[in-house]
C-alpha cells in the first residue's frame, strides 16, 4: 500500500492542483472545468448508460484490433528472421508502412469499408501490427546460435528448433512490441473515431466538445486514459509472469 501511494502521489498532487487553479481562476473553466466537475459528469455519464455502450464498441474494436495484429505481427516477425524469403518478400513492406503516419490511413479506410466496426478494426490492425513485427523479428534474430547447434545437435529438426528455442528467444522483444502496440491502439482508436464514426469514445468526445460540454468531454478522455493504465499494468503483470523462467 505505501508503495502504491508513492508512486501514484503526483496523481493526486496533480489532481489537487488542477482543481485549485481553476477554483482561483488562473485557469478559464471553459478552457479546463475543475476536475470535481469532471468526476460528476462522469458518475452521469455512467448512470445514464452513455460510457458503456459507447465504451463496449471502442473496447471490441481495440481488442479485435489488437488480438489480429499480435497473431499476424509475432508469425510475420518470426517467419521473417527465420526464411529468408519470406524476409525478402516481407520486410520491404513493413520498411515502407513503418514510418507512415496511420491516421493519414483513415480517410482511405473509411472509403473502402464505411464508417462502420470494421474501418476501425482494420485501421488498429495496421497500426499495432507493425510494432510486433519488429519485436518479434528482432527478438527471433538474437537467439543464441550455441542453443540452435545444440538443439541440432541432439537431432531436432527445423520447425522444432523454431518451436522450442526461437520463439523462447523471441518471447522478451516480442512482449515489448505488444507493449507499444497496446497504447497504439487506444491511440489509433480515439482518432479514428473522432474522425469518422458514430460511436465510441472517439465519437463522445468529439460530441461533447463540439457542444461546449467541457466536463463530460474530460470525463471521456479520462476514462480512456484510465482505462489504458489498467490495461498496461495487467499486460504488465502477464509480462512477468510469462518471462519468469529466465530468472
Amino acid at each position: 500500500m505505501t508503495r502504491a501511494l508513492n508512486r501514484y502521489l503526483p496523481l493526486l498532487l496533480l489532481a489537487l492542483l488542477w482543481e485549485a487553479a481553476t477554483r482561483a481562476g488562473l485557469i478559464s473553466k471553459l478552457a479546463l472545468p475543475p476536475i470535481s466537475e469532471v468526476f460528476i459528469a462522469w458518475f452521469d455519464l455512467l448512470r445514464e448508460g452513455d460510457l458503456f455502450a459507447n465504451g463496449w464498441s471502442s473496447l471490441y474494436r481495440a481488442g479485435l484490433g489488437l488480438l489480429l495484429a499480435v497473431v499476424v505481427g509475432a508469425a510475420a516477425g518470426i517467419f521473417m528472421a527465420w526464411f529468408r524469403p519470406v524476409n525478402i518478400l516481407v520486410g520491404p513492406l513493413i520498411e515502407i508502412f513503418y514510418p507512415l503516419p496511420k491516421s493519414a490511413l483513415i480517410p482511405v479506410i473509411a472509403f473502402w469499408l464505411g464508417f462502420g466496426d470494421g474501418s476501425k478494426v482494420l485501421l488498429i490492425f495496421l497500426g499495432c501490427m507493425l510494432p510486433v513485427t519488429i519485436g518479434a523479428f528482432n527478438g527471433a534474430r538474437s537467439s543464441e546460435q550455441v542453443l540452435l547447434w545444440s538443439a541440432r545437435g541432439m537431432g531436432a529438426g527445423r520447425l522444432r528448433m523454431l518451436w522450442d528455442v526461437v520463439v523462447p528467444s523471441a518471447l522478451p522483444e516480442l512482449l515489448g512490441g505488444i507493449r507499444t502496440a497496446l497504447a497504439l491502439s487506444f491511440v489509433l482508436l480515439v482518432t479514428s473515431e473522432l474522425i469518422s464514426s458514430q460511436k465510441g469514445f472517439g465519437h463522445m468526445i468529439g460530441v461533447l466538445g463540439s457542444g461546449g460540454i467541457y466536463d463530460a468531454m474530460f470525463a471521456v478522455v479520462l476514462t480512456v486514459a484510465l482505462l489504458g493504465f489498467i490495461a498496461d499494468r495487467l499486460f504488465l503483470r502477464l509480462m512477468r509472469r510469462m518471462l519468469r523462467w529466465q530468472e
